[in-house]
Formats: structure tokens, C-alpha cells, sequence
């Protein structure tokens, strides 16, 4: 089932989220309903706070060398915790709460992130490039951080101007 996606500045989207503690066919239900909403919304990444769960639950799924996004390349990460990372890069991102705006984002270049699946399995890999940015700009969002918070301060005000602008027109 396809969620509505919650979008700036709504308040739940500042929430801290939980951890899964129960990995059942609710869960399961919910990482459908949130891969089928990624994917209809064409994004390569979704946390479940943005569509209103406030739990330690996201997806990432790049799109391959063909620009094809194909669901055996989906990372379903749950209880995310980076146990080391290093380096630093610079990416344009973008955010499905944050509909058509983009601006660069300094983050670790590479990660080394423990989680589980679906299933409750723990899981340790190592994430660099576009993966690594997703994985971390996802985990913002379950402490209740958007991206744009990490723009510069004169950026930040240029985007709010921006975005209210854009709000009042109805988008």
C-alpha cells in the first residue's frame, strides 16, 4: 500500500524514532508498504518516520548501472548503528519530505554499519559513495534531522524564504 508521505515542516518528521523490537508480520507489512511508496514516489531512500512511524526502519535502493532500480539490490535496514566511519564528501542531495529542493551536504565518505533484516538478523557491512550518503541521510531521519539542517546558515534562510513561498502558493 502506497503512504502519504509527510512533508516539511510537519512536526512529526522531528520525532525520535524507536527500535524495532518485534519483527513480525507487521513489520514486514510496513517495509512493503514503505518499498511500494519509495518506489512510486521515485526515491532511492525512505526512513519510516516519513510516513509517520517513528521507527528505526529504513530502505535504501540505489538504481543500478542501467538506471534501473531493481528490488534484489534493496537494503531493508532496521536498528541502523554506524561503528565506524571515515573520510568526507561532498553530494547534491535531495529528500521526499522536502519535494524539489536539492543543495549539497558534507558526510562521511564511507561506513561501516551494523543492522538487522527483516528477519531479526544481524548484519555488519561496509557502505562508501552514494550508499553511504543514503544510508546516513536516512538515519537523520530517525533522529529526527532533515538535511537541510545541515546547510550553512545563509543557505538555511534562503531555503525557509524559499519553501514558505512556495507553501503559500500551495506548492
Amino acid at each position: 500500500m502506497i503512504r502519504e508521505i509527510l512533508v516539511y515542516p510537519n512536526k512529526i518528521l522531528r520525532e525520535i524514532s524507536r527500535d524495532v523490537i518485534h519483527f513480525d508480520l507487521s513489520l514486514h507489512e510496513l517495509l512493503d508498504d514503505m518499498y511500494e511508496t519509495m518506489v512510486a514516489k521515485e526515491g532511492i531512500g525512505l526512513a519510516a518516520i516519513q510516513i509517520g512511524v517513528p521507527l528505526n526502519v529504513l530502505l535504501i535502493n540505489l538504481v543500478d548501472e542501467q538506471g534501473l532500480q531493481k528490488k534484489e539490490n534493496l537494503y531493508e535496514i532496521i536498528n541502523p548503528l554506524i561503528v565506524e566511519k571515515d573520510g568526507s564528501t561532498v553530494y547534491q542531495e535531495g529528500c521526499l519530505s522536502v519535494p524539489g529542493y536539492y543543495d549539497e551536504v558534507t558526510r562521511a565518505e564511507h561506513i561501516k554499519l551494523r543492522f538487522h533484516d527483516r528477519m531479526g538478523v544481524m548484519h555488519e557491512e561496509e557502505f562508501s559513495e552514494l550508499m553511504a550518503i543514503a544510508v546516513q541521510h536516512e538515519m537523520d531521519h530517525l533522529k529526527g534531522h532533515l538535511f537541510i539542517e545541515k546547510l550553512s546558515y545563509l543557505k538555511r534562510k534562503k531555503f525557509e524564504k524559499e519553501w514558505k513561498k512556495k507553501y503559500k502558493a500551495g506548492k
